[in-house]
């Protein structure tokens, strides 16, 4: 399959934190034929193992998404929503979405119209509690098909835009999944000391839960947690943002320096090139939990930017995904036994 296709197909599939069963039976399928072992544990985190005699190094992306549930059921068969995850209610006005209930059923996302405001509504954003998903059934109906605690998932629509940049749900952080399949399909025809494992993890956006299970199974020597930043954004603070052409490698106390400086290297011998994030606290993503699994895991933060973050319509480079696809199977192929005594002199 190509990366670009398996980037498609995976951001489709409903996988909301807590519940990845589908989206990690797609992964685990797409692993197996690149892997020596397959598996998925009790939490839904897919682990692959490329075996090498040498060093255990983790690679891990998450494959959980942000999503919507329902807490609510109207006199009129309208359904409030609760979140999973970090939804903002901002984007969600005019939204089609899918309900799993008892069937799956599409709805749209209404509010009262602009005509209906008063004045002081109008000074204010929509909250979550002002919107619902409306089905188009009446209200017997519905509750026959729909039950509090039914998951609810944001509009599917993978668009391709311009030179190489694509638009869909899902890319955080999906979009580092396929980097990881990527670098699979690189690692049938490069030589590697590493004992490798590649980890699609669940639960991080509702704390990184997945990644310190699953770090805690496999105990590496190190690694490298992919996640995305934020793409240069108009309006948006340029400290905080980086071009969508090239990946980051973050740096900051939860970074271990020397290994980061390793996956510099190996991007500038391989003429990859690397932007600089500083993050002077913890990243917020899994190579927080990482590190500090069992008795500490030398971590390393690389990031794919881009725009429009937990929205309907993430936009990425798709030449940028390659390349860290490119970067992460040179870097597992450089990996060497004598990087313990570098690491901790």
């Amino acid at each position: 399959m190509h990366t670009e296709d398996f980037l498609r197909e995976i951001t489709a599939i409903r996988g909301l934190s807590g519940d990845e069963g589908l989206v990690a039976d797609f992964v685990k399928a797409q692993f197996e034929p690149l892997c020596d072992e397959v598996r998925v544990d009790s939490m839904f985190n897919v682990i692959a193992r490329k075996k090498g005699p040498g060093p255990r190094v983790m690679f891990a992306a998450h494959m959980d998404e942000i999503g919507l549930m329902v807490v609510n059921i109207e006199e009129d068969g309208s359904l409030r929503m609760g979140q999973v995850g970090g939804v903002d209610p901002r984007i969600l006005p005019g939204q089609r979405v899918t309900v799993f209930g008892k069937k799956k059923l599409m709805g749209v996302i209404g509010a009262k119209a602009p005509h209906l405001l008063s004045d002081e509504e109008r000074k204010k954003n929509y909250l979550r509690e002002d919107l619902y998903v409306d089905l188009g059934m009446d209200a017997e109906k519905v509750k026959s098909l729909v039950s509090i605690g039914d998951q609810i998932q944001l509009e599917h629509r993978y668009t391709a835009l311009q030179n190489g940049r694509v638009s869909v749900k899902t890319a955080d952080d999906r979009a580092c999944v396929a980097i990881l399949y990527d670098a699979l399909k690189r690692l049938q025809h490069i030589h590697h000391e590493a004992d490798l494992y590649f980890v699609a993890t669940a639960q991080e956006e509702v704390g990184s839960r997945g990644a310190l299970t699953s770090a805690y199974s496999v105990e590496p020597d190190y690694a490298v947690a992919l996640d995305v930043c934020h793409a240069d954004t108009p309006g948006a603070p340029s400290t905080r943002t980086h071009k969508q052409d090239s990946l980051v490698a973050s740096m900051g106390p939860y970074i271990h320096p020397v290994l980061r400086q390793k996956l510099v290297d190996t991007a500038k011998d391989n003429n990859i090139t690397l932007q600089t994030a500083v993050v002077p606290r913890y990243t917020s993503t899994d190579a927080d939990d990482i590190g500090i699994s069992r008795a500490g895991v030398p971590t390393a933060l690389l990031e794919l930017p881009l725009k429009y973050m937990h929205t309907t319509v993430e936009q990425l480079d798709l030449n940028t995904l390659k390349e860290g696809g490119r970067l992460l199977a040179q870097f597992a192929a450089a990996v060497s036994s004598s990087w313990e005594d570098e690491l901790w002199t």
